[in-house]
Order: C-alpha cells, then structure tokens, then sequence
C-alpha cells in the first residue's frame, strides 16, 4: 500500500542573507531578532526525518515558489510549519494558499492565525468572551503618541503586536513610569514598525502549556511552569532569556513540568484553555501562555497555534518538553499531529 504523501512546508533561518531577499521578496531591515519564530537546519532535518518514518515526505521550502511546488507535488496533506514573512498575515499565507488549492493540512486556519498573531485582536476576542487577560491599550505608530489619558497601573509591559518567539520583548520592555513608557513605546515604532501594545504586568507564576486534538480528542500536555533566577530583575521570559542566556550548552533550569499546582488550579487553567480554544478557533495543536494575577487567577498572555517544537531537551522547547513528560517521542509528536489533523479532514 502506498505511502500517505505529506508535504513539509517550513522556513529556515538563513545562512546568506542577499540569497534569503531573493528568495523571499524582502526589501525590509533586518535585526538581531528577525528569524527568531524560524528554525534551524537542524530542527527542519529532525521534522523531516519524523514525517519520513511514517509517510511519504514532499520537502516544500516555503519561499516565493511555494505555489509552483504544490500545483507540481500535490501532496495529500501539510505538515504546516511556516511562520512566513511579510505583515501580519504572515503565519496565515501558507494556508491560505493551501484553502485555495484544496489541500488539507495540519493546524489552524487563516483567520485564527491571522486573530492569534495579532496580539491586540486576540485580547480583544478572549475579553468579549470573559476570558481573562492582563488589562491594555495600543499605540498605532501612523498616530501622533499621546499618553495623556494612559490609566494602566505601572508596572507595564510594552510589546510589538504582531510578532512571536519572544521578539520585541527585552528586559528593558517593562516600565515603571511615563517616560520610560513613552521611550519604550518609539522603540517598537522604530523597529518594528507596527502597533504597540501595552499590557499590565501581572507579578503571579509563569504557565506555557501544550495542547493536541480536538473536541473529544483534545489531550492537553503536562504543564510547565517557569521559574525565573532570582538574579533577573523582572520575570519575563524575554529575548535575551530565551534566545541568549539560554544555550544547549548551558541551558537554564527554569522549567519545572509537570508544575506542582493544586488540583484547584490546574483545573482552572485547563478551563480557560479549553473555552479559549473554543473562541479562538484553535485547531489540531498549540501552546498557550498563561500568568496568575494578584488573586491567582490564570490569565492568558498570548496564544501560539504553530508551537515551536526544537527537539532536544537541552534546548528548552516547552511544547517538545511537555510532551517528552507525557511519554511521546519526538516523531511521536510529529506523527500524533499529522494524525489529529488526518482525522480532522475525514482521511484515511
């Protein structure tokens, strides 16, 4: 019997940025953290070699000859992995393009990627529907900055809209008082171009927590909690946490999973996951951000519904370690998405 085709749509951190602008259409400045959402050759290798043990793989690099390769490959289903480029619709162009060929593929769809990645939109859904969320407000740099009627209590977060994997987020992006607020707000209008948002800063514990299936088949994973060092003045797992401080060769030890929580609230954040997964559209797998408040109720930060899965444990990838506690190997991981996403789609 044949193989089950699945195409491996992805991008890669580039090695030659000039090749990179070629392939990509990209005019745009480049900044230390610019491919933070994209993975490396190593982690793409390590897909690949999942997706092989049980399917026929189609390696589709997701570049300006995306469409091309799938009207030539058609593949049966896509392993979808691309964060994309370009604006805010970027994590929602491969799919998209996937909708319009009729080709089905894993994970959520245009709008929810679109709603999810769009930091503002995605509080904006979760409050209508009483989920919690720190309280915010939003500067759009093609408007003159006025903090004259700002009324979040200080200390606040300030966080570029539309990006992940940390990027825009640094020590320096919490503030105390309106100078800071205002200096911090111009630098993502300067380097990201795009809507600030700013948030309360909620002091409770740190929760990322992993979720694959749907509906009835929704398992959601052992859940991390971070554990800040002591040593950092704020506890935000921010770009120089993450992407800097954090290396395979002497990782931090941060993580606890599973976390040590009551029975109270586990079944709290479990709650809310579940209602936002209902309002949010969530589809097959992601991960989800959640801070205690004051009163130590479980608010959602932020939403990620393609999970970064870096597949050693050295290298801290909460969604990998989570299910690594649950017992998956890593193409377990892999082949237990594809197949939430097969049963989805009605194929066999």
């Amino acid at each position: 019997m044949n193989k089950l085709k699945v195409g491996f749509i992805y991008n890669i951190k580039p090695d030659d940025i000039e090749s990179f602008r070629k392939r990509y259409f990209i005019n745009t400045k480049i900044t230390k953290d610019t491919f933070a959402e994209w993975d490396s050759q190593k982690t793409i290798n390590r897909i690949k070699q999942a997706i092989e043990k049980y399917f026929h793989l189609i390696d589709i690099e997701a570049d300006i000859y995306l469409y091309q390769k799938l009207l030539e490959q058609r593949p049966d289903i896509v392993f979808n992995f691309s964060e994309g480029f370009n604006y805010v619709s970027r994590e929602a162009q491969v799919p998209a393009i996937l909708d319009f060929l009729n080709i089905p593929y894993t994970g959520s769809d245009p709008e929810t990627l679109i709603n999810c990645l769009n930091k503002v939109r995605t509080k904006e859904i979760l409050l209508y529907n009483n989920i919690p969320t720190p309280a915010f407000c939003y500067y759009n740099p093609n408007e003159n900055l006025n903090l004259s009627n700002f009324n979040l209590n200080f200390p606040v977060i300030v966080k570029p809209a539309f990006e992940g994997s940390s990027k825009g987020i640094f020590q320096n992006s919490i503030c105390n008082n309106i100078e800071e607020l205002e200096n911090q707000i111009k630098f993502i209008f300067n380097e990201y171009n795009e809507i600030a948002i700013v948030e309360e800063l909620l002091l409770g514990r740190e929760f990322t927590v992993g979720i694959i299936g749907n509906n009835d088949d929704l398992i959601i994973l052992p859940i991390v909690e971070i554990k800040y060092p002591e040593n950092i003045p704020f506890k935000i797992y921010s770009f120089e946490l993450k992407w800097e401080l954090d290396q395979p060769e002497n990782p931090l030890n941060i993580f606890e999973c599973p976390a040590s929580i009551s029975n109270d609230l586990f079944n709290s954040i479990t709650t809310i996951i579940k209602k936002s997964i209902k309002v949010m559209r969530i589809k097959d797998w992601a991960r989800f951000d959640i801070r205690l408040d004051i009163n130590g109720i479980p608010n959602i930060i932020e939403i990620n519904p393609i999970p970064g899965i870096l597949p050693n444990p050295e290298d801290n990838s909460c969604f990998t370690k989570a299910a690594f506690t649950m017992g998956y190997s890593y193409d377990e991981i892999i082949f237990k998405v594809i197949q939430t996403a097969l049963k989805r789609w009605n194929i066999t």
